[in-house]
């Protein structure tokens, strides 16, 4: 085996797939050091990829040119667009999605990747010289030489599993933790703290009465992931929904005092907005009944996994609790709850890049970083590889700022504000969502995807093609009228009050019972040219509808985006001496000197950092 590659990464989970993909499609010689190949992209918590605000980041990564959506199409079993009733900022696709296939279909794809090599093995030190990365030593002895190096490490950095009173290490179960990896960053200077995360029992399809159940079908016209993949044809698998009842919480509060949580034998601080059940009871001790989502881990799969039901209670507790719920009060256990802490290391210590600020060449991506979830993994993965690639080539950077990307939003909260939680994205993180949609993400993001070599050509010209339809029939609609006689009989069709003048087609799309393709498919209009090419693809009649309907609300979006890409184009040196401005508050120097953010803007963001420390800061800069 060759010893010797541009790029190591550490890690075989969502981050490490985005990674070491990327960084071997834009030329590197790459080696993925995973304990387990046949674990690649194993889905550690639910079989699913996507939801509210992490469907955003599979689009985003897919139109970057990363792997996640490609691999989400290959094992989905199911489709579902949340947040259908609200308006499209919030839309987010998600994916039901057969456990194996997924871990097989990653694998796959890297196996095929021209100058990735997969290793088998456990990286127990870094080497580091002058601060910077240089190597590692595996737990066998082997030592592998590195121009730059991604730790991707996930839930395994001397992690430990509870179960009630019972404790193993590991990060994930089955599989040994990772030693040696925090120790060596430690004595570099590295902070590092706990994080906790759980997951909930496995349960026995056949042991389910589904009549008790309420039944969870997906989409009836689903939208798969990734741009590049063909619309869903097969026969999609349904969920169930249940719920948990009083008779539930009080058999879960027998067994409190046996809880690795509440008996203090866990110290890291679990995900606030994706809590345990018996953090559910605590919190909400009001509430009587939470829903819980039985879902298949695939499509010939006698396993379901009990969202909304993640537990580190004794597993007699865990068991007993279970069979108070609808439609499983004689359900089979197949693998109770368990909790794992692992270490991680604060975000404050990486620029924008995730490369660290303390050694250069190492980069760090995914759950070491704070975060939740398979989605904020990929993206931080697919970022880290594309960035070690244009350090090692001596290329500028590449930074997706807040108003371009979900993957902005993301980088920038955890280096600016850090997190004392495992971070998940939400919209509400977005302040320009309305922009930042699912739907255009090729749109916003594919331009940089084909300049850094990771989307092809053909497909970056029918994103363009494209573009140039959705100008053309955006300019008709808004310069275009159409009369009574033709507009009327439609709009009494939709209870939509009628017009006593010709009319502007936008006008009219923008009522909020109105279609835009019903409006481009009355006479007269339907026969042009760029309408006849947009009528035939579902995708540009959104764009119209959405860009029409929706038209002053973005455009007051684009000014905000205005004044902030101004603050962000207001640089500080990199060595810029904070000290020297004597009238900064003792807090937002602190931060500030922490943080060292590239900009004016960056510097605003920072939690601590006040505005007048901002306008002192300005002042000062010019």
């Amino acid at each position: 085996m060759n010893k010797s590659f541009d790029i190591l990464v550490v890690g075989g989970g969502h981050a490490g797939i985005e990674a070491a993909s990327a960084a071997a499609r834009m030329g590197c010689s790459v080696a993925l050091v995973t304990m387990d190949a046949d674990a690649i992209g194993r889905m550690s918590c639910n079989p699913a990829i996507g939801g509210t605000a992490k469907g955003h980041l599979v689009r985003e990564i897919d139109a970057l040119g990363g792997l996640m959506g490609l691999i989400a199409d290959a094992s989905a079993i199911q489709y579902k667009m949340l947040n259908r009733s609200k308006g499209p900022a919030v839309w987010s696709p998600r994916s039901q999605n057969d456990r194996d296939a997924y871990s097989a279909a990653a694998k796959q794809h890297l196996e095929r990747t021209t100058g990735l090599t997969i290793v088998s093995a456990s990286v127990s030190h870094l080497h580091i010289e002058n601060d910077r990365v240089t190597g590692v030593t595996t737990t066998a002895g082997t030592e592998m030489q590195c121009r730059a190096l991604i730790v991707c490490a996930g839930t395994f950095l001397n992690a430990a599993m509870y179960t009630g009173l019972d404790r193993s290490i590991g990060g994930r179960f089955g599989e040994n933790p990772a030693t040696g990896i925090t120790e060596t960053l430690l004595r570099h200077g590295f902070e590092t703290a706990r994080l906790k995360t759980g997951t909930p029992p496995r349960i026995s399809l056949a042991s389910i009465d589904l009549n008790e159940t309420t039944l969870a079908p997906g989409d009836e016209h689903p939208m798969p992931f990734s741009f590049q993949s063909p619309l869903p044809s097969f026969e999609q698998v349904p969920c169930f929904i249940t719920h948990t009842s009083a008779e539930t919480h009080a058999v879960m509060r027998e067994g409190f005092e046996h809880s690795p949580m509440y008996t203090g034998r866990i110290q890291g601080a679990g995900p606030r907005y994706c809590p345990s059940i018996e953090d559910k009871i605590v919190r909400f001790s009001e509430r009587e009944s939470h829903h819980l989502f039985l879902e298949p881990e695939g499509r010939n799969s006698d396993i379901v996994y009990v969202n909304g039901f993640s537990s580190s209670l004794p597993s007699d507790i865990q068991l007993r609790a279970l069979r108070t719920v609808s439609g499983l009060r004689r359900v089979e256990m197949l693998r109770p709850g368990y909790a794992v802490e692992y270490d991680f290391f604060p975000p404050h210590q990486l620029h924008l890049t995730l490369e660290t600020k303390a050694i250069r060449g190492l980069y760090l991506a995914g759950q070491v970083n704070g975060t939740s979830g398979y989605e904020e993994a990929a993206a931080q993965g697919l970022i880290a590889g594309i960035n070690a690639v244009l350090a090692l080539r001596g290329e500028a950077p590449f930074i997706i700022s807040r108003s371009e990307a979900y993957i902005g939003v993301l980088i920038d909260d955890l280096v600016n504000k850090g997190t004392l939680e495992p971070y998940r994205m939400f919209t509400s993180h977005a302040e320009y969502r309305l922009l930042l949609r699912q739907d255009n993400a090729d749109r916003r993001l594919m331009p940089h995807g084909n300049r850094l070599g990771l989307i092809p050509d053909a497909v970056y010209a029918s994103v363009r093609d494209r573009e140039d339809v959705i100008a053309s029939v955006r300019t008709l609609v808004e310069s275009r009228t159409a009369s009574p006689g033709v507009l009327n009989p439609y709009l009494a069709s939709v209870q939509s009050s009628p017009v006593t003048q010709n009319e502007f087609l936008g006008k009219i799309i923008r009522r909020e019972e109105v279609r835009a393709a019903d409006v481009l498919r009355l006479d007269g209009i339907a026969s042009e040219a760029a309408v006849a090419t947009a009528l035939a693809d579902p995708r540009i009649v959104e764009q119209v509808e959405i860009e029409t309907k929706y038209l002053g609300y973005i455009e007051r979006q684009r000014r905000d985006v205005e004044k902030f890409s101004h603050a962000e184009s207001m640089m500080i040196p990199e060595n810029f001496d904070y000290s020297r401005v004597h009238s900064l508050s003792s807090e937002g120097r602190e931060k500030l000197m922490r943080v060292r953010p590239r900009s004016v803007g960056q510097a605003s963001r920072i939690s601590g950092v006040s505005s007048s420390d901002v306008s002192i800061l300005m002042v000062y800069m010019k």
